[in-house]
């Protein structure tokens, strides 16, 4: 009995499905808030309303925190997982199904909201799952796989997907028809990935419903963990960093896709979708994977403090290869391309700070619950400004709404210089 409990306790060995969880992780996130950019802007809306749908269905990532508690008290994060795969992948068909529908844009829109908060559990249950699952010097050696395989799949979703999606909108000259097969494959994709974690992800012993068993005593606990969360010390700092560090980003992530898209005649570069998807999803991702990976090595030998304020400057100041863009528009792609890339490897080495920062913070009882918090002032950082923000580029133009991205990275800068970084935790 002892020997069998050993068995069942050790957890998996981690190459055999943190990348595979991550990269579902990032999958769903991409296909949800990224293709459906892209989707939108086949059925005819303009900039604003797109920004505005778009960022309204990441509302599910941003209170996660609320039901994070529930979590932990009910079921293992490992069935937490894949169940929430297959319900996303019921979403999804569910998507394909409604651009057949009269109200398109309403039906498609409460769609995607019950996809992201699928996709949000999911990512509440993947992250405690990791941090239960592996021993604290594996967490900060695959820190930058989990990083890596992440963006792999937005990246994939910003490329293979994409042009898939493109490849469908030509052969089959009708928006509905081609994101009703589109959405229907990934819903077949998010299945094969729950099957997979079904066998895969391990069922360490730590890895068990909370203690609470009375609804009384459940409110209790679920208020106790906001509270021991936000009695950390600094605090406060921490949360705005946690909202600013990707403030320039939060801009640029929800308008970039549109602007190469746009003709040229309306300050765009005139891209296909294809083409997009070739930029991003072949350049860009080579250059991601070596930006990801050096960030990962570095910290880890030397700890975040070092590396802290290059990683700052990494991931903010590629962001003004865009005003150039904005200003050239230069038809040669060999120059887009190569923009790209140098923004790329550049948020790809960054991101590894942000990460390892919310690790850090979310240390200690409850951490599970307290990781998904970090992430939600992660996705309320990104939320509130990329709503407005294709309302703002259509009232300023590309020109001066990326001089205004350049300018919202000043904020991290200046918030960085007030928080405490512990290298005991970065260093593996």
């Amino acid at each position: 009995m002892s020997d069998a409990l050993a068995t069942a306790s050790r957890p998996a060995r981690p190459w055999l499905w943190v990348p595979t969880l991550y990269f579902t992780q990032g999958l769903a996130y991409i296909l949800i808030t990224v293709l459906s950019v892209f989707m939108y802007k086949k059925l005819g809306l303009d900039n604003e309303h797109i920004t505005l749908l778009t960022n309204l269905v990441g509302l599910p990532w941003t209170f996660k925190p609320l039901w994070s508690p529930f979590v932990d008290m009910i079921g293992t994060r490992r069935n937490w997982v894949w169940i929430m795969q297959l319900g996303t992948a019921g979403a999804l068909g569910l998507l394909a199904a409604s651009l057949a529908g009269s109200n398109v844009v309403g039906m498609t829109t409460a769609v995607l909201v019950i996809a992201a908060a699928s996709a949000a559990t999911h990512d509440i249950a993947a992250d405690g799952l990791y941090l239960l699952a592996l021993r604290d010097e594996q967490q900060k050696a695959f820190v930058g796989v989990r990083t890596v395989f992440f963006r792999v799949a937005m990246f994939a979703g910003n490329g293979p997907l994409v042009i898939l999606a493109g490849h469908l909108e030509t052969s089959m000259g009708n928006p509905e028809k081609a994101y009703t097969t589109f959405f229907s494959l990934m819903a077949g994709l998010m299945v094969v990935f729950a099957l997979w974690h079904l066998f895969a992800l391990p069922r360490p012993e730590a890895d068990r419903p909370g203690e609470v068993r009375d609804a009384n005593a459940r409110v209790q606990a679920f208020f106790g963990t906001f509270a021991s969360f936000f009695a950390k010390p600094g605090i406060v700092m921490s949360i705005v960093f946690l909202l600013v560090y990707r403030l320039g980003e939060a801009l640029l992530l929800s308008v970039a896709k549109l602007f190469m898209l746009d003709p040229v005649a309306k300050g765009g570069l005139g891209l296909t979708t294809e083409q997009v998807g070739v930029i991003y999803g072949v350049w860009g991702i080579i250059a991601l994977l070596a930006g990801g990976l050096l960030g990962g090595v570095l910290t880890s030998k030397h700890g975040l403090k070092r590396w802290l304020w290059p990683m700052l400057f990494a991931i903010h100041l590629p962001d003004a290869v865009f005003l150039y863009l904005a200003h050239a528009q230069p038809t040669n792609h060999m120059i887009v391309q190569a923009c790209i890339m140098v923004e790329q490897f550049g948020y790809g080495f960054g991101f590894t700070a942000y990460l390892l920062y919310m690790m850090q913070l979310a240390r200690g009882e409850h951490q599970t619950a307290h990781y998904a918090i970090c992430t939600g002032f992660m996705s309320l950082g990104l939320l509130l400004p990329g709503a407005y923000s294709g309302k703002i580029q259509q009232a300023m133009g590309y020109p001066d709404f990326f001089l205004l991205v350049l300018a919202a990275t000043i904020p991290s800068f200046l918030v960085a210089t007030r928080i405490r970084i512990d290298d005991s935790h970065s260093k593996a």
